[in-house]
């Protein structure tokens, strides 16, 4: 994919209500930037939490594309307002280099997907709470609209 925003996720979403929301706004965000979303399975509900994070973790790392910002959403991650997001956002496509958001399954992210993160990307946290994947799938999907109504100067976001 050229420079654009990428998302990848363990698991469908399973949950109608939560679905809805995100596909919504994963078409909002397609109708202002190029984007593009895909899944993993999550792995075998038998494995132990360590080994489903570190299978899925694989998946992941399997499915980012060469050339990409992998930017993991991880409660240890550093926090940006909806501006800061749009601006890192502008900045990578600028550089023309496209940032691949990460979510992963129940049992989070493997240490591997932590590591290159931080040796060629971002760690972001949506706050200091948990959330359900399911559910930071679709708050993650409106911060990337908000931050691409940002960067193309619609009234979306009020500040």
């Amino acid at each position: 994919m050229a420079a654009g925003i990428g998302c990848l996720f363990v698991g469908k979403c399973r949950e109608a209500s939560l679905r809805e929301a995100a596909d919504l706004y994963a078409l909002k965000l397609s109708r202002l930037a190029r984007c593009e979303v895909l899944t993993v399975k999550d792995a075998p509900a038998a494995c132990p939490p360590a080994e489903k994070s570190l299978r899925e973790g694989r998946d992941l790392l399997a499915k980012l594309p060469p050339g990409a910002v992998p930017v993991i959403l991880d409660e240890r991650g550093e926090t940006w307002s909806s501006r800061e997001l749009a601006a890192k956002i502008k900045a990578w496509e600028d550089a023309a280099r496209s940032p691949w958001f990460m979510v992963g399954g129940a049992y989070g992210l493997s240490d591997e997907v932590r590591e290159r993160a931080k040796s060629g990307g971002a760690m972001f946290s949506l706050g200091r709470i948990t959330l359900p994947h399911e559910l930071a799938r679709v708050v993650l999907l409106e911060q990337l609209y908000r931050a691409a109504s940002i960067n193309k100067g619609l009234p979306y976001h009020h500040d």
